[in-house]
């Protein structure tokens, strides 16, 4: 008996006050009076028993014309399409429109009772501004993560889905903030709660944060540049010229880039350093790359027979694409040489080193066996002195001696 005292305590209720309410309600009832409860006659209350045989009916009924005609149609219709959104946004609006369809029910099957009081007919368009709303915003919420969850996972591939994976959430959860924000001052508003106040408090409070923390939202809002322009991606080797570093991308985060170098040594790069820097994407447009080297043979070869051996030798070098053209220019005199600019192509940047030594070994070779010399650099130095300095520095000569 006290734990049941406690129970209805909780609700501002006393097991003596509901006994003795039940037994007015008995003795109601043997006098004929029952229908008089609550000030209600016969009628009305035969009134609200339609109306909440009709909002139970609409339960039962729009519950299966959606579940059982509605959305399995809908679902043949849009099952022809190669696209999964509008999949993804059917499952996600289904279960909202049916709660709007009952609360619009439950308002017209209210409605009709006009013997409600004005204050309870207040109360109730208050409830049902409530929850529209609410169901509005949940609508809302469903539709942006889903479509953002769908974004992140299903769109694209390699490169693009995870680009996607780190861009979308981030909007998403932005996007959900501020419909969060709106709604709640929507809500507020109706109410007659001042809200220009608490507007202005939370733009003075994002001022505040923004100048303690403004180089990591510089660092952000370049991160969600970089996201958007693309100068480069993940699994991207690229080169920062300002920075001279260089390596493979492997995550662009919103407040810095992660790149590892050919040492296997991770950089972390602040965002907003690199988008004030020069960037070189050595896998954009496409990982073929071209190669050059400069090489000298003496003054007086045969510069068609050189070119012949130099171009011969690099098109037979494993890895050389062959599709593409090997060029050997001859561009310029040298002090001690015939320059020469040998050009080619590989299918991967990933080799650009090991390819050098392929290239400059096959190249010496062949030169030495075709009988080309490539020169060192040499100097002839002349020197002239008049007789009497000539006989100055013989005498010194003899001296030392």
């Amino acid at each position: 008996m006290q734990q049941m005292e406690e129970v209805f305590g909780t609700f501002g209720l006393s097991l003596n006050g509901i006994i003795s309410a039940s037994a007015s309600l008995i003795e109601d009832y043997k006098a004929g009076d029952f229908m008089q409860l609550f000030g209600l006659n016969q009628s009305q209350w035969q009134e609200i028993g339609i109306s909440v045989a009709i909002l139970f009916g609409a339960v039962i009924i729009g519950r299966w014309l959606i579940r059982g005609i509605i959305l399995p149609i809908l679902k043949r219709f849009i099952g022809r399409t190669e696209t999964k959104i509008d999949d993804i946004l059917l499952e996600a609006i289904i279960s909202p429109v049916y709660w709007l369809l009952l609360v619009f029910v439950a308002q017209l099957s209210i409605a009709r009772l006009d013997f409600l009081n004005g204050g309870i007919q207040l109360g109730l368009e208050e409830a049902y501004f409530v929850l529209y709303l609410g169901i509005f915003f949940v609508l809302a919420w469903r539709v942006i993560s889903d479509v953002s969850k769908w974004l992140s996972t299903d769109f694209g591939e390699g490169k693009e889905a995870a680009l996607g994976q780190q861009l979308m959430p981030f909007i998403s959860r932005i996007t959900l903030i501020i419909i969060t924000v709106i709604t709640g001052i929507i809500l507020l508003d109706h109410f007659n709660v001042q809200v220009s106040g608490l507007v202005a408090t939370l733009g003075i409070g994002s001022l505040a944060i923004a100048l303690a923390a403004q180089e990591t939202l510089a660092d952000t809002i370049a991160g969600f540049v970089i996201m958007i322009d693309r100068p480069y991606r993940i699994g991207d080797r690229i080169e920062l010229r300002d920075l001279g570093t260089w390596g493979d991308v492997m995550d662009i985060g919103l407040r810095s880039t992660r790149i590892r170098t050919r040492d296997n040594r991770m950089v972390i790069i602040p965002n907003s350093v690199i988008g004030k820097s020069l960037v070189v994407n050595h896998s954009y447009p496409d990982e073929q790359y071209r190669l050059e080297i400069e090489i000298g043979v003496a003054y007086g070869t045969d510069l068609e027979k050189a070119r012949k051996v130099l171009i011969d030798s690099v098109s037979k070098v494993d890895g050389v694409l062959q599709d593409m053209p090997v060029e050997a220019l001859f561009l310029q005199f040298g002090e001690s040489s015939l320059i020469f600019r040998v050009r080619w192509w590989l299918d991967s940047y990933v080799e650009t080193r090991r390819m050098f030594d392929r290239v400059n070994t096959a190249m010496y070779i062949a030169l030495n066996n075709a009988g080309v010399r490539i020169p060192f650099p040499q100097r002839d130095i002349h020197h002239k002195i008049d007789e009497d300095s000539a006989n100055q520095l013989a005498e010194i000569i003899r001296r030392k001696k």
